[in-house]
């Protein structure tokens, strides 16, 4: 299959951070956290194609990335003014790894590992994801917290 026929099976609707998803649980049970009452566990599809690009963001809650298909996924995390770079796909043996853990809090953004191809991931959320816990990077913010990141921030804002 091609991104244009999953994207179109799955459903999956543009992201305001960039690609495409699609909410496919959301538990009925909620617990309360300090931002208000959170349903405890939320998973969305997720798809990135070619040269499109998740935009720094970061949410209040732990967020796990599991990958189904395409090309590698590279994750940039950017926490206590250092950058991790994970890489998720099918290619452990080369430090691809099938699954990841983005920290509550931090910044991340994401693309598809050398921009060809496309990426189909599933991401879950607990407590889970609310678009109040959302926030989008400013630019000029981020090259104050970190800037040494200058060159990764500017590609991903």
């Amino acid at each position: 299959m091609n991104p244009k026929e999953i994207i179109s099976k799955l459903e999956l609707l543009p992201h305001p951070e960039g690609g495409y998803y699609r909410e496919m649980y959301r538990s009925d049970e909620t617990i309360d956290t300090p931002q208000g009452k959170r349903n405890v566990c939320t998973a969305i599809y997720y798809l990135l194609e070619n040269k499109d690009k998740s935009n720094f963001h970061r949410i209040k809650s732990d967020e796990c990335w599991f990958f189904h298909q395409g090309n590698a996924l590279e994750i940039f995390v950017l926490d206590n003014a250092t950058l991790k770079t994970i890489t998720l796909g099918n290619d452990i043996m080369n430090g691809e790894l099938p699954q990841a853990i983005i920290p509550a809090n931090c910044w991340f953004a994401s693309k598809v590992k050398n921009e060809s191809g496309f990426a189909l991931v599933s991401c879950t959320v607990a407590p889970g994801f609310d678009f109040r816990d959302f926030e989008m990077a400013d630019r000029q913010k981020l090259l104050q917290e970190f800037p040494k990141q200058r060159e990764l921030i500017t590609i991903f804002t």
